[in-house]
């Protein structure tokens, strides 16, 4: 089982940045695909990046793609997710998760991560 702590959320204004951090515990990080969802209130939860392993081959939703980057430093056991240009439509709870099962493969769903974090809040501000 891997733990993951999420952090670096908080109330930024429209046009702003965020760069939220997750760490990993319990498992070999860089055997580990890893991945970002959020989940806005009423919502379901939704992909938003992922980075495979090994070769940290980057995707995105297309909802962030060129506001939002994703990397991963192994010997820090840590994955990134830097925000720029936020809008108040990516306002979420952002979920940090890890996925040991088909670490080299580009998948999306929610069911393709086994292991998740507690969440942190991103909001932003009109």
């Amino acid at each position: 089982q891997v733990q993951l702590v999420e952090s670096g959320g908080g109330l930024v204004q429209a046009g702003g940045s965020l760069r939220l951090s997750c760490a990993a515990s319990g498992r070999t990080f860089s055997r580990l695909r890893m991945g970002w969802f959020r989940q806005a209130p009423g919502k379901e939860r939704e992909f938003v990046s992922a980075i495979t392993s090994p070769g940290s081959v980057p995707y995105y939703a297309d909802s962030v793609k060129g506001r939002f980057r994703i990397s991963r430093d192994n010997a820090k056991t840590t994955v990134y997710l830097q925000m720029n240009n936020l809008k108040p439509e990516d306002t979420a709870v952002y979920y940090c998760a890890a996925d040991s099962a088909r670490p080299t493969t580009m998948t999306r769903g929610v069911t393709d991560f086994g292991s998740w974090g507690q969440g942190t809040q991103v909001t932003v501000s009109s």
